[in-house]
């Protein structure tokens, strides 16, 4: 239960990683206010209030400055507060630098970057508000070292680092903490759609020998936004089984 009476917002959580967190953060008691275009995230709440938790599902994109603006105001007008946000959302459009599109790459920074902040900014009023808070953001170990074929991704995962460690200095004294999480190859329907021969080589190369279940990324989620974690701010916490070392 250690969670117990938060209210946590989880975008992108309707699979993966962000189903991981949002099933995880409901065993530990707290309310979880899914937020995605995915049609699954209602399936997804309504399994968690199936199992005895507490779930709601709202289909919002968080590119959309004024919906996020209306719906983050609903939560914390229902709920009472907002106390962690898991800025989890994100998108790929790998292609090289010579070959990637002027519309790949607005589609990564819209999600990946502009979404991240517009969330961000959206709940520090609410936050603020209570002095408390938890912010949680997607980053990726491909931020820390790049990646063949994803400029666009890279540099978003990149940013979200550095906005972590801003947001630290400017909202630590209200009782906030910004942190980022960058995961490696974890077992997504993306990376399910790696040929095996190339998977196994993947595997291979990191130090543990295997890659990682969205389970093992959501426990880092679950220590951040918890009070278990209430002085510890502005990190990037890589859970990649050693291949960033």
């Amino acid at each position: 239960m250690r969670l117990k009476n938060k209210v946590a917002i989880v975008t992108g959580g309707s699979r993966g990683i962000g189903q991981a967190v949002s099933e995880l953060f409901a065993k530990e008691a707290a309310t979880v206010i899914i937020v995605d275009l995915l049609p699954q995230g209602a399936e997804v709440a309504n399994g968690i209030n199936a199992a005895g938790g507490n779930a709601e599902f709202h289909s919002v994109s968080v590119t959309d400055k004024a919906a996020i603006a209306s719906l983050f105001e609903r939560v914390n007008r229902e709920h009472g507060k907002i106390d962690i946000l898991i800025n989890n959302a994100g998108i790929t459009r790998d292609r090289t630098l010579e070959k990637m599109s002027e519309e790949e790459w607005d589609a990564v920074i819209a999600v990946n970057l502009k979404g991240v902040f517009i969330c961000t900014q959206a709940v520090v009023p609410y936050m603020k508000a209570n002095t408390y808070g938890r912010i949680v953001s997607a980053a990726s170990n491909v931020g820390l070292r790049g990646n063949f074929g994803q400029t666009n991704y890279a540099a978003t995962k990149a940013g979200v680092i550095a906005m972590s460690k801003t947001w630290t200095t400017e909202l630590g004294k209200y009782g906030i903490t910004a942190n980022a999480i960058a995961p490696g190859f974890t077992m997504t329907d993306m990376v399910k759609k790696i040929p095996e021969e190339h998977f196994k080589a993947i595997a291979a190369s990191i130090p543990l020998k295997t890659v990682a279940q969205p389970i093992d990324i959501a426990y880092g989620y679950l220590y951040l936004a918890s009070d278990e974690a209430r002085f510890v701010s502005g990190i990037c916490l890589t859970i990649d089984g050693g291949i960033s070392r």
